[in-house]
């Protein structure tokens, strides 16, 4: 059995815990290697201070998403908090290096995949993996429990797994049918005797 190297993009939205659990339930197997990578944007004053405090702060996000890998026996964890770009080619940088073979990412409206579709035409050539977008489930009862959607869209050329996330919900069962009876009490039935009629 090889062993995969799954990064999941540590970020302080709900959407990317939703997609790091949804990980540990439905891929990550005994033995994979689960890197958590936060990029926290570059400043542009040059005071020491304010870059540690946002390593610092990016530290204790990505532990926060160990202590969620915790609550799942047998994984390894590693974490990497690094400087990088709001678009996106840090992550790409450093998930080629790794050599991961999936990358999950927290799929929300402020998400660093979409501005990098823009830029590229594919995605999946940038990172060298597949990639899953996970997204955040929606408060519509009708939507389906998981839906998973090949996004191929010649605007974008975004070609990504995106899994969509909702709660299942029960359709409403319509009250059983009653046979009709035709006949309810079969000891009600009169039986006549009917006369032969001779010619």
């Amino acid at each position: 059995m090889d062993v995969k190297k799954i990064v999941v993009v540590v970020e302080d939205v709900d959407a990317a815990r939703t997609a790091l659990q949804w990980a540990l339930r439905n891929v990550i197997r005994y033995g994979d290697i689960i890197t958590l990578l936060h990029v926290y944007h570059s400043t542009r004053s040059r005071s020491r201070t304010k870059a540690r405090l946002l390593r610092l702060n990016g530290f204790k996000l990505a532990l926060s998403f160990q202590d969620i890998c915790n609550n799942y026996p047998n994984t390894k964890v590693e974490i990497i908090v690094t400087e990088g770009d709001q678009e996106g080619t840090k992550i790409a940088a450093t998930v080629r290096e790794i050599g991961a073979s999936m990358l999950v990412v927290g799929l929300h409206d402020c998400s660093f995949l979409y501005k990098l579709a823009m830029a590229h035409n594919s995605l999946a050539s940038i990172f060298n993996c597949r990639v899953l977008a996970i997204t955040q489930p929606h408060a519509s009862p009708a939507r389906p429990m998981i839906s998973a959607i090949s996004v191929l869209d010649s605007s974008t050329n975004m070609d990504f797994s995106q899994i969509d996330l909702s709660r299942l919900q029960v359709p409403p069962t319509p009250p059983p049918k009653i046979p009709y009876r035709i006949c309810p009490n079969p000891s009600a039935i009169i039986w006549r005797s009917r006369k032969s009629r001779r010619r």
